[in-house]
């Protein structure tokens, strides 16, 4: 691999232990990984050039929440005004079609989006398998890409006539479920540094799985070595339904199952009370923070200032494109500012904070050490961003303008080293082709 020297940024964005600037910046990649960060640094002989003036260079942003094969089904009439519930219900029965391919062209429209928007790492929650379609359907995808990826074997077991929310044809028998987890982290999941898939479980949501399910994936995914996801206190139904099942909110829940610690993250964590922050900063138990879709749904506004001041690990995710119903994870980083102001006041989150949490944040959140900062023996995941253009344009500050007015896509992205968006465009994927595939499978579940 080919030594790559990163020259002249205008803003290098470190965040290393010091949250380190440096104006005029340059960033050497040797073998997948970042070898020198600094000011002149010497070009290595055979050593490709990259020049980067007018640019901030900030790590690669990370997604740690998303669905991708709901890119298939945004704007769909039925669901546009409708909160969590209501919403989920008019989408199952055209999910309920989806197949292998579906999976695939989905996720690839996704992750294509996100590379575009700057991420280098995203996570997926994938929770329904009908007609055959299974995890590595998105783990080819994020390949074909070249970002590096999270994917969760979610699940549903309770159907409509167990009392759950899902169609009784999208929900799974629980042991078959247990056995294609296994199967699919001893195929998939990758625990070394620098992996480029990584494998973690992940039960829909409390009410759409057993209570024995949810403990016995606990128990798997530990005996493996592996993260556990879900969703958690989404919105006051969710809350209502918690209490009224389970008779205890939905933190009290999740650590009574094992739900709980610094190898768990959980979604969206509108609802959580100062009792629920308190439990998930001292367990160290990470939150996946969307602040599009919970606009979108109407769920109401995380408390993620009180999170961050008690020490909770904080991440973003863009959700479901059918939720949200973008994918572009810079747009995500302004939104969690504007409604941090909008709760608590101009002063609540400064912009900073924001693409800290973008980043960094997290990294930390999917324990992903070796990602989240540019400093010597991280991966060499970064996003170049040009500020010369007409969205930055009079800022005084050009990392705040990434944050406060853009612009919301990359000029240049590597992962790992390897450029997958050159000049605004993806070098690994035929876009156009791709759209063409996906326009052609709405044409046929929209028909």
């Amino acid at each position: 691999m080919t030594d790559i020297l990163i020259r002249n940024a205008q803003v290098v964005v470190t965040m290393d232990a010091t949250r380190r600037e440096i104006a005029g910046g340059d960033v050497l990649i040797r073998g997948g990984v970042i070898a020198a960060v600094g000011q002149g640094l010497a070009q290595p002989e055979g050593a490709e050039l990259v020049e980067a003036a007018g640019c901030v260079v900030t790590p690669g942003l990370v997604n740690t929440h998303h669905h991708l094969y709901q890119t298939l089904t945004r704007a769909v009439p039925g669901g546009q005004d409708a909160l969590l519930f209501g919403w989920l219900k008019t989408l199952y029965p055209i999910w309920a079609r989806f197949g292998p391919e579906e999976m695939r062209v989905s996720a690839r429209i996704g992750l294509a989006e996100l590379a575009l928007s700057g991420c280098s790492l995203s996570s997926d929650h994938l929770y329904l398998f009908p007609n055959g379609a299974r995890l590595e359907d998105t783990i080819q995808a994020a390949a074909e890409v070249g970002l590096r990826f999270h994917p969760t074997r979610g699940a549903m077991s309770i159907g409509e006539s167990a009392g759950g929310l899902p169609p009784d044809a999208l929900v799974e028998a629980e042991p078959a479920i247990l056995d294609d987890m296994i199967r699919v982290v001893d195929a998939f999941h990758d625990p070394g540094e620098g992996a480029m898939v990584r494998v973690g479980l992940a039960p829909c949501s409390p009410f759409s799985v057993s209570r024995e399910l949810m403990r016995d994936t606990a128990l798997l995914a530990r005996d493996k070595g592996v993260m556990l996801h879900t969703h958690l206190a989404e919105n006051d139904e969710d809350i209502a339904y918690s209490l009224a099942k389970f008779g205890c909110r939905p933190g009290q829940y999740a650590e009574d199952l094992g739900w709980t610690g610094p190898d768990v993250w959980q979604a969206h964590c509108v609802k959580l009370d100062a009792g629920e922050i308190g439990l998930f900063a001292r367990s160290g138990t990470g939150v996946a923070h969307c602040p599009c879709s919970n606009c979108r749904l109407g769920s109401g506004i995380a408390p993620v200032r009180a999170m961050r001041d008690a020490g909770v690990k904080v991440g973003l995710g863009v959700d479901g494109s059918a939720s949200n119903d973008a994918g572009n994870l810079a747009a995500e980083m302004r939104m969690a500012l504007l409604l941090q102001r909008v709760a608590r006041g101009a002063d609540a989150m400064a912009a900073r904070e924001a693409l800290e949490i973008a980043t960094l944040g997290g990294a930390q959140v999917l324990g992903r050490g070796d990602c989240g900062s540019l400093a010597p023996g991280k991966r060499a995941d970064l996003a170049i961003w040009d500020v010369s253009g007409i969205e930055a344009a009079g800022a005084w500050d050009p990392v705040a303008a990434l944050v406060l007015c853009g612009p919301q896509k990359v000029r240049d992205l590597f992962v790992e080293g390897r450029a997958v968006v050159r000049a605004g465009q993806l070098t690994r994927l035929d876009l156009c082709r791709a759209l063409d595939d996906q326009a052609r499978l709405v044409r046929r579940l929209a028909g």
